[in-house]
């Protein structure tokens, strides 16, 4: 499929968009990584200032910002191994290694979904460790250091946790967490315990968990029978907890729950579909989600509002429709809500909601995404 040109990117349509930014945020700086992994970007939306940051041969990914916008949260492998996590200032001085373990011999753990917790103290992240077992699984263990570094301290121990998301008040922590079943007839039913000594192949699947920030309250927020939740979002307001819910895998819903011990969770549609990716809108009103074969008339990946009542299969609306953002994926608010960064046919892009502006960041170095959003620019008072 040919790429769209920049000039064709350049598009001033009329649509009302509901936005809830602020406006003393000093900047807005986006980074991704590209598709080589050799390298990461970083691109200020104001200015049009780009940066590339690398830091050796081994394949790069990038994870985030410090909350002061000082420091970008990375990792780095030799090729498709274990991974180690490092942050460093936004010009690419000062890199520094954040986790010492000796729980397990060098190159044998590693770090993935680094996540730096909203007031800045902590970075939550999973840590990988062990050789794979039957299912191809290694154990994957919820873990949090300093934000200066130090040795890990754990918030899950059983050894299948994945997808730490900290709430934006940084109290909670919400993640994944697998368990194995015997299955049933059908992708519906469980099954009767399996006889001593007969050896069945199981399934595994996950269900959604939160922990305080302190670790001392920690619950289930799903308990599905069958079927997994995936894809933890929190809504900007901190009052709910989207998920994907897939009965068998490729087969996606949307579904969200309050954080409260014995909530009930709300399915938001009902035909199943392919769900790429999710966020929040700003006001925390919808969800927006990249999805695939949501519609009959529709079978690439576009971008839909997934209201929060009624029957998203029908209420919901393509968002940005004039826009032609076709084959997207990866949508991430700025922090203020101004601007929306994406993969649009595998090509990094942004949409200036206040001018319906989209500009092709870089057409030569398509886009490993998520893209991962600063609270401030280039330029700020940093220790």
């Amino acid at each position: 499929m040919p790429f769209r040109t920049l000039a064709s990117l350049m598009l001033f349509l009329c649509l009302c968009v509901p936005l809830a930014y602020a406006q003393d945020v000093p900047g807005h700086v986006v980074a991704f990584t590209t598709a080589a992994q050799d390298r990461i970007i970083l691109y200020d939306a104001d200015s049009g200032e780009q940066r590339t940051l690398s830091f050796g041969s081994g394949w790069h990914n990038v994870w985030g910002f410090s909350p002061d916008g000082c420091r970008i949260l990375f990792t780095l492998s030799d090729g498709p191994t274990f991974a180690r996590l490092y942050s460093a200032r936004l010009d690419g001085s000062d890199p520094r290694e954040l986790v010492q373990y000796d729980g397990a011999p060098a190159g044998t753990w590693g770090v993935w979904s680094p996540r730096w917790s909203p007031e800045g103290a902590r970075i939550a992240f999973v840590l990988v460790q062990g050789e794979p077992d039957d299912n191809g699984v290694r154990e994957h263990r919820i873990a949090w250091i300093d934000a200066n570094g130090g040795a890990p301290q754990f918030y899950s121990v059983t050894g299948d946790e994945h997808e730490p998301e900290w709430s934006p008040d940084g109290r909670w922590l919400a993640y994944i967490s697998y368990t194995e079943r015997v299955p049933g007839a059908d992708i519906y039913s469980t099954a009767a315990p399996t006889p001593e000594g007969q050896v069945t192949p199981l399934l595994r699947e996950a269900d959604l968990w939160v922990v305080s920030y302190d670790g001392t309250s920690k619950y289930a927020l799903t308990t599905f029978p069958v079927g997994s939740a995936r894809s933890p979002r929190w809504s900007p307001d901190g009052e709910l907890v989207s998920f994907v819910y897939s009965p068998s895998p490729g087969n996606d819903l949307f579904w969200m729950i309050a954080n409260q011990p014995g909530a009930i969770p709300t399915q938001l549609n009902f035909e199943w579909s392919l769900i790429l990716d999710s966020t929040w809108l700003p006001d925390s009103t919808a969800i927006l989600g990249a999805v695939r074969d949501w519609r009959d008339d529709i079978s690439d990946n576009r971008l839909w509002t997934i209201p929060l009542i009624g029957n998203g299969d029908t209420d919901s609306t393509l968002y940005l429709d004039g826009l032609n953002l076709t084959y997207a994926d990866y949508p991430r608010f700025s922090p203020d809500g101004r601007w929306l960064a994406l993969r649009s046919e595998y090509a990094p892009a942004l949409v200036d909601l206040t001018t319906q502006q989209v500009t092709l960041l870089d057409e030569d170095n398509l886009g490993n995404m998520p893209p991962v959003w600063s609270n401030g620019g280039f330029e700020g008072v940093c220790g």
